[in-house]
């Protein structure tokens, strides 16, 4: 990926004219003549995604414009990588500031390919972007490659990427960074007091498993990260329609997410210990599968009425919960494709989370404005506790109200949250419905960016080479 850049030494590269139509009028009277007459026969003007090579007088591209369209994607420079022949480009000055900060990691981001599964095609060579002299590449690459690698697990389909193949990816990046991989598989589960997570996946063909990494120093503040990873979600017993099914490897994103984010901060050497931890099902249908009515013991003693096996991923998410706070660390974040009525209130391309924190919140909030990966915060509502009573066990884990599902499904996984932990549960999708500039449709590391930002401005960066030094453990 170093090749996608180029550090400023002040030799010439191609222009980049981004622009929106009404500053295409002031670009064609500041190029009259052969360059405006070339943009009005080829009927450029400046709608998002447009792009129109202007040519020079061997023959070649002398620059290049870019449509922004009236309401500006930050990530519009994404749609140009797979567009432009092999050479040197700079972004113009005259660029608007939100296209110009986001450059470097749309023009990575717009490389993305997933073709796994198609047919061999011949690499293309890349154009480069000329960044300043100063700028850190490989603190891009890392982030880029973290997006890169949630996309591809999402994107494998689940016969390729169960629990089996889910462990094996957190172990080659364990491997990749001298980290600590560990995991419990089956009915060793039981032994070691994971009960919900067994109870959601031992229907299923590939047995259930808590995955494990640890990396860094013992002596940097704990940053625990949680993923639920069910792999394939049927819906259980409580089998889901077929439309619904549709996309169902998504249900993993929350993990693939979470292994991004270690994977980005393995990379660049943040000094924190980091674990993080995977639940790794999948939601079947067998003899022996969970049923609604069943009462589940939970790890941390409390017992759980099952109301709907279609709400698992918050069964195997609250042991995960229940054993990533048993080591108090600095924070705990952990990400999942947990409810619909998350997209119902705020679509596919924001993400909702909770937290009791304020002060956590704020920051999260900062970091996501940063880095335009919008996330919304949702209340923790008490209010609606008490619609996760139960007449038999300790708690039922869904609610019969057909309203607030995310915040009661929230609600439920903070009670395996001491209150005093800091804490954020993220209600990811983990895919992009619509193509956009750099983000085609299929898996997306939905809120990694923030939550990136947020922990490399709260615990200060380290040099790439503090992986080395940052010993497992």
């Amino acid at each position: 990926m170093n090749e996608l850049f180029t550090l400023d030494k002040g030799k010439p590269a191609r222009p980049i004219w981004a622009v929106t139509p009404a500053m295409l009028a002031d670009w064609c009277a500041e190029h009259a003549g052969s360059r405006s007459a070339w943009v009005e026969s080829n009927q450029f003007t400046g709608a998002a995604g447009q792009v129109l090579m202007l040519p020079d007088s061997a023959g070649g591209v002398e620059g290049v414009l870019l449509g922004l369209g009236k309401v500006i994607d930050p990530f519009a420079v994404a749609t140009l990588p797979a567009k432009l022949p092999q050479s040197n480009y700079r972004l113009a000055d005259t660029a608007p500031a939100i296209v110009r900060e986001m450059s470097q990691i749309a023009w990575a981001m717009g490389t993305y390919q997933f073709r796994a599964y198609k047919g061999a095609i011949k690499a293309r060579p890349w154009p480069s972007l000329v960044v300043d002299k100063d700028f850190e590449i490989d603190r891009l690459i890392s982030l880029a490659q973290s997006i890169f690698i949630a996309r591809d697990l999402i994107n494998t389909p689940a016969a390729d990427m169960g629990p089996e193949a889910l462990d094996a990816a957190v172990r080659d990046i364990a491997l990749k960074f001298n980290a600590t991989h560990y995991s419990i598989i089956g009915d060793a589960l039981l032994e070691e007091n994971y009960p919900m997570i067994h109870a959601v996946g031992r229907a299923a063909e590939q047995a259930p498993r808590f995955i494990e990494l640890t990396w860094g120093a013992p002596e940097h503040p704990e940053v625990c990260l949680v993923g639920k990873g069910v792999c394939f979600d049927t819906g259980g017993l409580n089998l889901k329609p077929g439309n619904y099914m549709d996309i169902m490897k998504k249900d993993m994103g929350g993990a693939a997410i979470a292994l991004g984010l270690a994977y980005a901060i393995m990379d660049v050497g943040l000094p924190v210990r980091l674990r993080l931890l995977i639940g790794a099902v999948e939601n079947a249908i067998g003899p022996n599968a969970f049923r609604p009515g069943d009462i589940l013991n939970s790890r941390n003693g409390m017992t759980v009425e099952i109301g709907n096996t279609d709400a698992e991923g918050r069964l195997v998410l609250a042991d995960l919960l229940t054993e990533a706070a048993s080591h108090g660390p600095d924070v705990i974040i952990d990400f999942a494709t947990l409810t619909g009525a998350a997209r119902v209130a705020v679509g596919p391309e924001v993400m909702p989370f909770f937290t009791r924190h304020d002060d956590l919140a704020r920051a999260l909030e900062t970091s996501a404005s940063q880095a335009h990966d919008p996330i919304w915060r949702f209340p923790l509502w008490e209010g609606y506790d008490t619609l996760l009573d139960s007449n038999v066990a300790d708690v039922n884990h869904i609610s019969s109200s057909p309203m607030a599902g995310s915040i009661i499904a929230g609600l439920f996984l903070a009670r395996f949250v001491p209150p005093s932990q800091l804490w954020a549960h993220f209600d990811v999708y983990g895919w992009n419905i619509k193509s956009r500039a750099g983000r085609p449709v299929g898996g997306e590391a939905t809120a990694l960016r923030a939550v990136f930002r947020y922990l490399e401005s709260h615990y200060g960066k380290s040099s790439n080479s503090s992986q080395q030094a940052g010993s497992a453990g």
